[in-house]
């Protein structure tokens, strides 16, 4: 029997680079080793500033899209619409029930979340970490892959394992995160943070057009400060994109130049923008492909609610059992 994993990815806007190499690109390698359910969390998606009706529903539908068309497979992996399956809400609720405020109020996303929206810090938003823990905990994976910015609220699922199985009996077991090479990918204009999409100018979105793709790499910042021998973080995370979507030929000798004090970032640049581009063109080609018809989209999310509903089903009954209710 394999191991299993689930994780999500919220419906906010289009995926960018560092979403991919840090996520995405995972899911869909996982998908031959693992039992995987990958869900869109379009419930933890509420939490944030949105447009509602028509532009929220297309953010959920090009996250499906891009999931297909990044290689995730319904035949090998059960995708699904987290707000599909009500099990998630109804076991939160009961998760809340055993959730000490003050393991909440310690969530360090928490209070970063709140300081960028201070106009709508929501309850949703405070208990964002156990909606998480029922999304993993319905499905009793062994692992669960997650960001350095995400750990805490593992831990916090895993308290909650503890909690639950002493107050009601040995139910869950604690989950493992899966453990993968760390990896940070920079913005572009400020490279010592983390690219983000709320940072115009930060960021590449998978599906750019090449030309938008140079536009930005146009921009970005080569020139920062750095300690006597060591590459600028700029400079640094222009290679560290070219290691993964360019060829190792071209490392070499771009590398070489920097090394030798011969390079042209404008060269670097254009390389890289060039490997970017033709790394994601099958994915752009594919995902217009099925941009064409929705409804084939749903049609396949909606099958996989249905096998994620019998699972998420049979957890829920087992944890309300062990509760006591009818």
């Amino acid at each position: 029997m394999k191991n299993s994993i689930l994780s999500g990815i919220q419906p906010t806007g289009e995926l960018h680079i560092g979403n991919y190499l840090g996520s995405l690109k995972n899911f869909v390698e996982l998908q031959d080793e693992f039992d995987c359910y990958f869900c869109i969390v379009d419930l933890h998606s509420l939490t944030e500033e949105f447009e509602p009706g028509a532009a929220k529903r297309k953010q959920i539908l090009d996250i499906a899209a891009t999931f297909l068309a990044a290689g995730l497979d319904p035949a090998k992996s059960t995708l699904f619409i987290q707000s599909h399956v009500s099990a998630h809400a109804e076991l939160a609720w009961i998760f809340n029930t055993i959730t000490p405020m003050g393991e909440l109020e310690r969530m360090t996303q928490y209070k970063d979340k709140s300081s960028r929206q201070q106009a709508n810090i929501n309850a949703g938003l405070f208990d964002y970490p156990v909606l998480m823990a029922a999304d993993i905990l319905l499905y009793k994976p062994t692992h669960v892959p997650v960001g350095h910015d995400q750990i805490q609220h593992l831990e916090l699922t895993n308290t909650i394992v503890r909690k639950f199985n002493h107050k009601f009996g040995q139910t869950f077991n604690e989950v493992k995160i899966y453990a993968q090479k760390p990896l940070r990918i920079m913005s572009l204009s400020e490279p010592e943070r983390k690219m983000s999409k709320s940072e115009p100018g930060s960021f590449i979105n998978m599906f750019d057009e090449p030309e938008e793709i140079h536009k930005k790499l146009a921009k970005a910042v080569t020139a920062t400060d750095a300690p006597a021998g060591q590459m600028p973080k700029g400079v640094a995370n222009l290679f560290e994109l070219l290691t993964h979507f360019g060829s190792p030929a071209d490392h070499e000798r771009l590398m070489k130049e920097y090394q030798g004090g011969t390079i042209k970032y404008s060269e670097l640049k254009q390389v890289l923008g060039d490997a970017i581009a033709n790394y994601f063109a099958p994915m752009r080609v594919k995902r217009a492909e099925l941009e064409k018809n929705p409804d084939q989209i749903i049609k396949i999310f909606t099958a996989g609610a249905k096998k994620a509903q019998i699972v998420a089903q049979a957890t829920l009954a087992e944890v309300k059992q062990k509760i006591g209710l009818i």
